[in-house]
């Protein structure tokens, strides 16, 4: 029974600390990117300060999602030091509860708010960052660049071999490229022909090139009122290329992954997004471990700074560690998995040994 309302009342305390510090900073992520907002929108016809305040609101969940684990840290340092502060942790202590003990209702914690964020949160920011971008195109895009993004690179594959393009800008979700140069290759993949249009528009199986100039390897360049070049590519599938993998929610990142590879195309950031979002709870974990190495200790004689401030650089190696991690997965260096997993497991495995070190010397 002891056991039982410890650990309730331990579940409780960190839940509340994590999900306060989770709710300073988005709302500091908020504000900040309502100022934003209010400074791009300056110029801009028509844009009240509502709809800005609307379209941060969208924005919000996808940035705030990305520091989750610092909130994750600071709700365990703030929960673990009252416990020190206020003697409970002295007395949970002498009354033979081990750190491992007392460290399960954090870690069962976390690992719900882990699965959670995967599954409930995650869609629903990607869904709301989706109709953010839509927004902000509107917003911002007519004026700025004509509602088209620029420096895109697409490749394909087709019954007639690869081909690789490129367009100075995309409207209408990618099924207009404007500025376009096409790279095309034979089906043994040596290379045929380039073709440099003015615009070229997506049709069932193939792209129509408009005022195209075709030049080839020892042949003269020819130019051509219309090109067309065959593809397998749908709508759909153009769209979620242009797509950032953040922008796509859990459930969908394994089909357009599929799709994105049927397709020819490079799915590595998808497969990265994925292993990274199914790693998220051991990196929560890896947090609370990180955040107990700090804190377990007696602060009525000071030191809570110092506690507080080594907890804050672990955090921020651990956070670095993940950022080049990912950046060497998305190169190709490293695979997906090896780049979303190994920050979480070797934060956890320090994390544990110096708890270790501590608790049983």
């Amino acid at each position: 029974m002891m056991a039982s309302t410890l650990g309730r009342y331990l579940s409780v305390r960190f839940l509340r600390t994590i999900g306060g510090v989770f709710g300073v900073l988005f709302i500091i992520i908020y504000i900040g990117d309502f100022v934003e907002m209010l400074r791009r929108a300056g110029d801009a016809p028509g844009v009240t300060t509502g709809m800005l305040a609307f379209l941060s609101l969208l924005r919000t969940p996808a940035i705030a999602e990305q520091i989750l684990p610092f909130a994750v840290l600071g709700g365990a340092m703030f929960a673990f030091i009252g416990l020190s502060r206020r003697l409970e942790l002295v007395i949970i202590r002498s009354a033979g509860v081990s750190v491992w003990q007392f460290l399960t209702p954090p870690v069962v914690i976390v690992l719900l708010i882990g699965i959670a964020a995967t599954t409930v949160y995650n869609p629903v920011s990607a869904s709301l960052k989706q109709r953010a971008d839509r927004i902000e195109t509107g917003i911002f895009g007519k004026s700025a660049r004509g509602n088209e993004d620029t420096s895109l690179w697409l490749r394909q594959r087709s019954v007639d071999g690869q081909s690789i393009l490129r367009a100075e800008r995309s409207s209408d979700s990618g099924s207009i490229l404007s500025g376009v140069t096409a790279f095309v290759y034979q089906s043994d993949g040596r290379f045929l022909e380039r073709v440099e249009a003015a615009r070229a528009k997506l049709e069932p199986g193939a792209w129509a090139l408009e005022d195209a100039r075709i030049s080839a390897p020892g042949e003269e360049t020819q130019a051509s009122g219309a090109y067309y070049l065959a593809t397998n590519l749908t709508s759909e599938q153009v769209r979620q290329s242009f797509l950032a993998p953040a922008s796509v929610s859990f459930w969908k990142l394994r089909e357009v992954m599929e799709r994105t590879e049927a397709a020819g195309l490079d799915a590595t950031g998808y497969r990265l997004r994925h292993q990274s979002l199914l790693a998220r709870p051991l990196l929560l974990v890896a947090m609370v471990f990180i955040a107990a190495t700090v804190s377990l200790r007696f602060f009525r004689s000071g030191g809570v700074s110092r506690a507080v401030s080594g907890g804050v650089a672990a955090g921020f190696v651990l956070y670095v560690a993940t950022k080049l991690a990912s950046d060497l997965g998305g190169a190709g260096l490293l695979s997906a998995s090896v780049a979303a997993w190994a920050p979480a497991v070797v934060g956890s495995m320090l994390g544990t040994l110096v708890l270790l070190n501590q608790e049983d010397g």
